[in-house]
């Protein structure tokens, strides 16, 4: 069974595009083939790492997974968003070109940050929140207004983080290129590190007279109502990623993600098996022994359920198509009705008077039968 792709990397959900390339570049570092010849162990690892960068660098295949995990990446045709190929064939050579072109440069010293860089602002946090569901919404998908308390931009300055007529002025800790640099040694050579500007967050510019409402922060707390469109067969442990819905940046910057995921709430019926549900119903000693239309709950509402004559406790009837669908295909699964007949425990003179009628009419002693029991 394949890893969380995050695991793999050992990062949190929602990690942001700085910390997926940095992860990436520590586990190819300690597991490259070259620092570990012959080494099966580590070279798996090496793949695995590179295949887990492979989609959560992309941001239309990571949206994906987000939303799906693995079956968004299984071979095949189908599967929602309309998938992507699978990596059953992801070998060596893939790994080591990603390890080359994964940053978009063939250049090793591009790679691993030696080129020149862009200024680049630090982005919000991201939010992540548990939404419950039941399971008439999962069977039928839903569309849900979740209340979140996020960063938004400040009303004051309107993001800038400046008061009226504040003018930004140069960050003199990265000299205004919005980046910091460390260098390292390493088995490799030198390497540069380059990350955001702590005191400017990547801007490259600091404000001369900060907006006394968010202290130049650029935003504020604020409580937001975020819709999210469900769609029909998730399960408890999914979850999806909303682009751009999580914490404002600084001063403008861009917002984080908003990480949603589900969770099942106990049904008063049903209990869920993978796209089938189950349920049980009580039936008298007559509808037994004669048969009987009942009508039983659905996720969809009620339906009826032909009782054939003669049928015992513990037999499960199938109802087809009353499950749940299937998030890829949307395939129904069942609903199973596990059939309990109720024995009468109290009966008046006339109802013992029918069921010793009812023994006698077959001409003999009715037997016990026994049965061995297999555990």
């Amino acid at each position: 069974m394949k890893r969380d792709y995050y695991e793999v990397l050992g990062l949190e959900k929602g990690a942001g595009e700085a910390e997926i390339k940095k992860a990436y570049r520590k586990l190819a570092m300690k597991y490259h083939p070259d620092k570990n010849p012959g080494d099966k162990n580590a070279e798996e690892k090496f793949k695995e790492a590179a295949e887990a960068y492979s989609v959560l660098s992309d941001s239309q295949k990571r949206t994906q997974y987000d939303q799906f995990g693995h079956t968004a990446t299984d071979g095949g045709p189908g599967g929602f968003g309309g998938g992507f190929g699978g990596f059953e064939n992801f070998d060596l050579s893939d790994a080591l070109r990603t390890f080359m072109e994964g940053f978009g440069s063939s250049s090793f010293d591009d790679f691993f940050g030696g080129g020149t860089g862009s200024r680049r602002r630090s982005r919000g946090s991201d939010l992540k929140v548990t939404l419950n569901l039941n399971l008439e919404e999962i069977a039928e998908g839903v569309t849900k207004t979740i209340k979140v308390n996020r960063m938004d931009s400040c009303d004051s300055c309107n993001g800038t983080g400046g008061e009226k007529g504040a003018m930004p002025i140069r960050c003199t800790t990265c000299n205004g290129s919005g980046q910091v640099r460390q260098i390292s040694r390493s088995l490799f050579g030198q390497f540069v590190n380059v990350g955001a500007c702590s005191n400017c967050g990547g801007s490259g510019e600091v404000i001369s007279k900060p907006c006394r409402s968010c202290a130049g922060d650029g935003r504020r707390k604020k409580a937001s109502q975020i819709k999210v469109n469900v769609p029909a067969g998730v399960a408890a442990g999914n979850y999806m990623t909303l682009r751009g819905e999580g914490n404002a940046g600084p001063r403008g910057s861009d917002r984080g993600d908003l990480v949603v995921f589900f969770d099942e709430k106990e049904h008063k019926f049903f209990t869920r098996h993978d796209t089938d549900i189950i349920t049980e119903v009580e039936v008298s000693f007559s509808q037994a022994a004669l048969g009987d239309k009942i009508e039983v709950p659905t996720l969809t509402g009620s339906a009826k359920l032909s009782i054939p004559a003669g049928i015992q406790s513990g037999q499960v009837l199938r109802m087809r198509n009353k499950g749940l669908g299937e998030l890829r295909n949307g395939r129904k699964g069942d609903q199973l009705v596990k059939i309990q007949v109720s024995t009468p425990t109290k009966l008046n003179s006339s109802q013992k008077k029918l069921f010793k009628e009812l023994a006698s009419s077959n001409g003999r002693k009715v037997r016990t039968a026994v049965r061995k029991v297999r555990l």
